[in-house]
């Protein structure tokens, strides 16, 4: 099926912006490739530090077998919700192997951090960096070339794109992407958002905050609103890295087992052994970028993403702008109502058909490219389908629904909820942002009004508390780039600022930090680049300046005569605070070199 026009023009610069650097990587994956076992290339003694401490069945498939052995990459730890379940799944992964005649090792453990715990606090100064920790830790554990494939389990904000990063370094594998899925819904998603703003105004305690937070993530599984941890979940579906239907399966339940398994199953299938070779470097093409960035845009995803997807490709040898971003965020109209534009999660959004009717309907609106390398198969339509249980508990396989089960969560293509999924890119004169406005009334998408300026979130709050945010204006939360700081996610600034424009005051926010997919109904002009201590033109703003921030015209401008905001030095901050304490001063060399965020903000 064709595509429609810009879908094909934006994947047409793309490839041809990215050729030299594509054909490159794919000539080194090619020579990285083997036919047979893996192991065979070893020496005697290496093969036997590989399989000395397996068991005996196992021990004798890799000394004399040609069946393949699989490594598993695992982001367990028992401290992150969503992690939690990958606890028993090694065991599950290592018998399912055996069971196909084969062999799976755990290659590795990668962090994991959750940002719900760090949020606020110091050590949300090393969360973006940690995706790229994780990147090299996934390179570590395939550093022993002795696994013709690899399954990924992981999940959240930065686990995901640090896996896929560090995948792709080894191109030539074939991977899967293993899901635990989202927990069960709990405390509805707006009572949560007003407790929240009620502890904001002072209005309850510490105790109703505790209650109303702990109802709300109460169990083993993913958060279940729509942020990065479950955008991640739905590009490794729609960019073909997930089994269909898999991403927002309850854990621990028959099914979940059964696409584990299954997932499994696929991964050996599709080793240099057999004939249905699928290395994931070809799997992640610029056809499936640009997917996932239409996914993005469809679901109303997260902004986290405008950075993940450029370091995730450059880690293919593609090269993505955000000019691609809005260029194809101004095709795709809106097709979900999850929160936080919504009362809805995820488990909704999936019990309203999910990923199947979704990708049904952006390919029947000529969104999508059909015909791109999955590791289920040959082509997208392959996953118009969604996954259950038969009698004898096997995994069994329907069309997906047709009609959507909630038309107030999920939308077809002929109506959807907004002409875009209301992620934008603004330029101006204080440089390049982000900005999603899906969860922003329409009123608001033009702010014009004078700065207060401050170099963090915790000063912002201050100042909240003490009465000082009057009338209408930008707050400026600067010195927070990744060469800052790290770009920490900046989201303790949303319950004053959403508490003061309920109180009826225009107020937005411009910072050079982060604030992901969750940020709501604040207008916000985020990942600001250059960022200040980057010498960018943020550093430059003084209280009291007017700033527009305009998103339906897609500009973000400072209101000052040319003459005079050219002769002004920029501000300066030692950012001493962030250099120690937490392990930051582990993450000096990262911040020295790190790239800016329209870039990715990567290391590498």
């Amino acid at each position: 099926m064709p595509v429609r026009s810009v879908v094909a023009d934006v994947t047409d610069r793309i490839i041809r912006r990215s050729a030299e650097g594509r054909a490159a990587y794919l000539r080194r994956i090619e020579a990285a490739a083997t036919a047979g076992p893996r192991r065979r290339g070893l020496g005697c003694a290496n093969q036997a530090h590989a399989f000395a401490a397996c068991l005996p069945g196992d021990k004798a498939e890799l000394l004399g077998g040609d069946a393949p052995n699989l490594a598993i990459v695992t982001a367990y730890n028992d401290m992150l919700s969503a992690h939690q379940p990958y606890e028993r799944f090694p065991e599950l992964i290592r018998e399912t192997a055996r069971r196909a005649g084969a062999t799976a090792q755990v290659a590795g453990g990668v962090p994991a951090m959750c940002d719900g715990v760090t949020q606020g606090e110091a050590g949300m100064e090393l969360s973006l960096f940690s995706r790229d920790v994780i990147a090299l830790g996934t390179a570590v554990a395939l550093s022993h070339a002795t696994y013709d494939a690899a399954v990924y389990l992981g999940i959240c904000d930065k686990i995901v794109p640090g896996l896929v990063i560090g995948a792709l370094s080894f191109g030539h594998l074939p991977g899967v992407f293993i899901p635990a899925g989202p927990m069960t819904s709990g405390l509805p998603n707006d009572e949560k958002a007003r407790v929240r703003q009620l502890f904001a105004e002072g209005k309850v305690g510490r105790d109703a905050l505790l209650e109303a937070e702990s109802k709300s993530y109460h169990g083993p599984g993913t958060c279940t609103f729509y942020g990065t941890a479950n955008t991640n979940q739905m590009l490794m579906e729609i960019m073909g890295l997930h089994l269909p239907g898999a991403s927002f399966v309850n854990p621990n339940t028959g099914l979940r087992d059964a696409l584990t398994t299954e997932a499994v199953r696929r991964a050996l299938s599709i080793t240099a052994n057999g004939n249905a070779y699928t290395p994931i470097g070809r799997v992640l093409d610029e056809r499936a970028f640009v997917n996932g960035i239409v996914g993005l845009h469809a679901t109303g995803g997260s902004t986290n993403h405008t950075i993940h997807l450029v370091a995730m490709a450059a880690a293919a040898g593609i090269k993505l702008s955000w000019d691609d971003f809005s260029d194809l965020a101004a095709v795709t109209p809106l097709l979900c109502r999850i929160y936080p534009n919504s009362k809805a999660d995820v488990n909704h959004f999936h019990a309203a058909g999910g990923m199947g009717f979704l990708i049904r309907e952006l390919l029947d609106g000529e969104l999508l490219h059909e015909d791109v390398n999955t590791v289920w198969g040959s082509g997208l339509r392959d996953y118009v389908q969604e996954p259950g249980v038969g009698p004898e508990g096997e995994l069994v396989w329907r069309e997906a629904a047709r009609e959507s089960g909630d038309p107030k969560i999920l939308a077809g293509i002929a109506t959807p909820f907004a002409p875009t999924g209301g992620l934008k890119v603004l330029d101006g004169n204080l440089g390049r942002a982000v900005t999603k406005i899906s969860a922003v009334a329409p009123e608001r998408h033009v702010i014009e009004a004078p700065a207060r300026v401050f170099h963090d979130q915790a000063e912002l709050q201050a100042a909240f508390k003490r009465g000082e945010l009057t009338g209408d204006f930008v707050a400026v939360v600067r010195f927070q780039g990744p060469k800052a700081n790290g770009m920490p996610e900046l989201h303790k600034l949303m319950p004053p600022l959403g508490v003061l424009q309920d109180r009826g005051q225009r107020v937005a926010l411009v910072t050079d930090g982060r604030m992901s997919g969750a940020s709501g109904k604040v207008p916000s002009a985020i990942h600001v680049t250059p960022e200040a201590a980057d010498g960018g033109p943020i550093a430059r703003i003084r209280e009291g300046d007017m700033i527009r921030l305009d998103a339906t015209a897609g500009r973000l401008e400072v209101l000052v005569d040319a003459a005079e905001w050219a002769a002004r030095e920029p501000a300066q901050d030692d950012m001493a605070s962030s250099q120690f304490g937490t392990g930051r001063e582990l993450f000096r060399n990262f911040r020295a070199v790190v790239g800016s965020a329209e870039a990715g903000a990567a290391v590498f």
